[in-house]
């Protein structure tokens, strides 16, 4: 559902995204893409926080002497940063393996695509047939740099976004703990990582939204240039609200 709002066209709101991908594609529409990213997301997810955990002790352990000392709001922001960084290189592949296998049967609207004549939609045949053939298509048609189309914009998702998470995470963690605890309780980890979450998707969301539209473009055509041009004519056509699309 995300991604349809976020870079699909006509659907107005939730709810009758919900209903138009129903539809149209049965229950299965909703679980388009959603294989590669399944098999990725142990891999990524632990080499998200890894990054993290073994780039801020590497910080402690220089700056300090010990790995184990509590982290400044420098380290933490050092770590994170890294971290984001990291991530653009392992997600953006999948996303946007992800993304074109959910776009690839959108109608396009007049909207979409320049026609000399008027046409209020057409239905195109869908350009992937998996994950595998979409990865094997993107690589024959645009090479290696194809797979991180959006990672420009993705960049400066993740570096802030990774930010807002693990500052806020950890210090939540430290606050909620009680004194003399060496770690933090199942309860704390989880009040914090919801806090945490909403913080940093809440910021995220705007280049979020850029961030999708860019690889989700492609697919059939290409209309945007660059993360400039894909939020001026996001913001051209759609106002500011296009920034809390989700």
């Amino acid at each position: 559902m995300k991604t349809r709002l976020q870079a699909g066209q006509g659907y107005g709101s939730t709810v009758n995204c919900v209903l138009t991908v129903y539809r149209n594609e049965t229950a299965a529409g909703f679980f388009k893409g959603m294989s590669f990213p399944l098999v990725s997301i142990a891999v990524y997810n632990s080499v998200v926080f890894g990054v993290f955990s073994n780039t801020q002790r590497f910080i402690s352990q220089h700056r300090y002497g010990n790995s184990n000392s509590p982290p400044a709001l420098m380290d933490l922001a050092l770590a994170s940063m890294a971290t984001g960084a990291v991530s653009v290189g392992i997600g953006s592949p999948v996303d946007l393996v992800k993304i074109r296998l959910q776009m690839q049967t959108q109608t396009f609207l007049e909207a979409n695509i320049n026609l000399k004549h008027r046409v209020t939609g057409i239905s195109i045949q869908t350009a992937y047939k998996g994950p595998v053939h979409c990865v094997a298509t993107i690589l024959r048609q645009d090479g290696l740099a194809g797979l991180y189309r959006g990672s420009s914009a993705m960049i400066l998702r993740d570096i802030p976004g990774y930010c807002l998470y693990f500052i806020p995470y950890t210090f939540l963690c430290g606050w909620i703990t009680p004194d003399g605890c060496l770690s933090p309780s199942p309860f704390s980890v989880w009040i914090a990582g919801g806090i945490a979450g909403a913080i940093s998707w809440g910021t995220a969301t705007p280049m979020d939204v850029v961030k999708s539209r860019l690889q989700a473009d492609g697919v059939y055509f290409k209309k945007y240039k660059g993360v400039i041009d894909c939020i001026s004519q996001s913001y051209h056509n759609h106002g500011l609200k296009v920034s809390s699309a989700k």
